[in-house]
């Protein structure tokens, strides 16, 4: 069955990378795209957190069982202990909203070393503008203190990154992968259709105790996460042109219940 698996997942990252070579040429063009929009001067910093003081000044906690605890070497971010209980998930949200196309950069270190469940970097949330479900979801912390994955899914409308990410039932500590969704899921959108291909497989990334320079930048047509560290560097695109446009939110960072990880010198820029 692992047999199975891990070839099926060998199988899709070819084919994606087949696509890419027939659409690109192979010719390295989406890095050097990346290079140059990274490097533009039409960035204006917005944020630019060190992680080394208080997180309050910056960032506000869905959920009751996290902890977060600045060092000298970062914001130490743990969920709780306890696998498959809603109260043991954690966001942390940036305090700041950001508009339009947005930058986001920073340090980060994997301190667990599960091999179950996922990391999600929540890009420019709003809620869905119905009931008690403001699109300023500050107004709303209160209904998050149990930070259950359907509350942000059904209610809440960003782009959603994981990564360092594994199935819940998983013993091959090789088989992680990365994924895009946009919510929110509707009567015409189901949780699997949010799914913005492609998926990547053993990505080989985000070992424990290994920090990673992650660098991601969303316009309106195009998602792209660059991540450098342990000697590799690579690039994971993604095409949201058919998605609804992100306009304006707040940056978040999930941990589902036994993850853990140290950020640092993290700063988000808009154009």
């Amino acid at each position: 069955m692992k047999l199975n698996v891990t070839m099926h997942h060998y199988f899709k990252s070819f084919v994606y990378l087949v696509v890419v070579c027939l659409f690109m040429g192979c010719s390295g063009k989406t890095q050097k795209d990346f290079e140059s929009l990274n490097s533009s001067k039409d960035w204006t910093l917005k944020l630019s957190d060190s992680c080394t003081g208080n997180w309050q000044d910056n960032w506000f906690l869905d959920g009751l069982i996290a902890t977060v605890e600045n060092s000298e070497k970062g914001m130490n971010f743990t969920a709780g202990p306890e696998f498959r209980n809603d109260a043991h998930h954690a966001v942390l949200w940036t305090k700041e909203s950001f508009k339009g196309d947005v930058k986001i950069e920073y340090n980060y270190t994997r301190t667990d070393s599960q091999v179950i469940n996922v990391n999600i970097l929540y890009i420019q949330a709003q809620g869905i503008g119905k009931g008690p479900y403001d699109k300023d979801i500050s107004k709303w912390n209160h209904l998050r203190e149990v930070p259950k994955m359907s509350l942000y899914y059904n209610y809440m409308n960003p782009l959603h990154i994981s990564y360092a990410a594994f199935p819940m039932v998983n013993e091959d500590p090789e088989n992680d992968y990365l994924r895009v969704r946009k919510y929110p899921v509707t009567d015409a959108i189901t949780f699997k259709d949010m799914e913005v291909e492609p998926s990547y497989y053993d990505i080989g990334l985000f070992l424990p105790n290994i920090s990673y320079k992650v660098t991601v930048i969303k316009t309106d047509s195009q998602l792209l996460m660059n991540v450098n560290g342990d000697g590799k560097n690579k690039l994971y695109t993604f095409d949201v042109s058919d998605k609804e446009k992100l306009v304006e939110g707040r940056i978040g960072l999930r941990h589902m219940y036994t993850r853990s990880a140290r950020y640092s010198d993290f700063k988000v820029s808009t154009k």
